[in-house]
């Protein structure tokens, strides 16, 4: 049976008269990671820090392996928990191995942990040095080092691919699968969108406080309805002139379809002996991301918000 690792209901927070989430319902299950994604302001970090217990609800209820994290019964839960926040700030006068081995110390980590992450993010060879020696991209090597200490069994992670180059994020993210599948719990705030699909199961979009969607790629993409790009190869000549066909076509040799009709095209499409190949290109997690969030602001300008 599915664990319940995280569950919010009905939750709403206020920062004096400013409302920073609105009525917020979610549950994220073990081994599960959830992309929480919306523009700055959006209330994502708020959501973060009611999950981490550092402030509490003003309505609603938060639960973290089935308590209040806010309350003081559940600090036993908190070395569970990894955190990575947006800005990495590490004690600069320490070397990497010494930052390592406080945090080990205080989530009761064996130290032989330390070395193991130091060589996993490849800080291995300057461990010794300080960090106000690091550059943007090993800080953040670090702030994941120390977010994976004690193999947590929740993760938060804010930006946490922020001044990684591209072989970085891939191995951050392998990091992050192989957490998961030993039942590692994920919740994976970015502004970042191209490349995370492959890496979350549901994805939570935000904006002012709200959640305007939440589902798999899948359920987003069948929900949205956009347009399916199916690029072609070698039957130009006959697209034009197909009557079950030519009014998709966009480009001689590129149709848009939507999701009902992607599997009868692609069957017309094979009928043609000259067909060479094609490639069908599905709404990226970007254009989900954008759509909903234009559906939201037009519908908040019809309803006079």
């Amino acid at each position: 049976m599915t664990k319940t690792i995280v569950s919010l209901k009905n939750v709403s927070h206020f920062y004096k008269e400013n409302q920073a989430l609105n009525n917020i319902s979610l549950q994220v299950n073990r081994g599960e990671v959830l992309g929480l994604l919306g523009h700055n302001g959006a209330g994502k970090t708020t959501m973060m820090k009611l999950i981490l217990g550092v402030i509490n609800a003003t309505q609603g209820e938060v639960n973290v392996f089935g308590l209040n994290p806010y309350l003081a019964t559940a600090i036993s839960t908190r070395k569970n928990i990894g955190y990575l926040p947006e800005n990495v700030k590490l004690y600069e006068q320490l070397s990497a191995k010494q930052v390592l081995t406080f945090f080990a110390r205080l989530k009761s980590v064996n130290r032989t942990q330390v070395i193991e992450l130091l060589k996993q993010v490849e800080l291995y060879s300057v461990m010794n040095d300080p960090v106000k020696t690091y550059s943007k991209g090993m800080r953040q090597r670090l702030g994941l080092a120390q977010a994976f200490l004690g193999r947590p069994k929740l993760l938060l992670l804010d930006e946490p691919t922020v001044g990684l180059d591209p072989i970085a994020t891939h191995e951050f993210y392998q990091s992050v699968e192989m957490l998961r599948r030993d039942g590692a719990s994920i919740l994976l705030c970015s502004h970042v969108l191209r490349g995370l699909e492959p890496y979350i199961d549901k994805a939570l979009i935000l904006s002012k406080g709200k959640i305007v969607a939440m589902g798999t790629v899948d359920a987003l993409r069948e929900q949205a309805n956009l347009p399916i790009k199916i690029k072609t190869q070698g039957i130009d000549a006959y697209l034009k002139n197909d009557e079950e066909l030519r009014h998709f076509l966009v480009t001689p040799s590129i149709l848009k379809v939507n999701e009902k009709d992607k599997i009868p095209t692609m069957k017309a499409l094979l009928k043609y002996e000259t067909l060479h190949d094609f490639n069908i290109d599905s709404p990226s997690l970007e254009s989900l991301y954008q759509y909903y969030l234009m559906t939201t602001q037009q519908s908040d300008i019809i309803g006079g918000k």
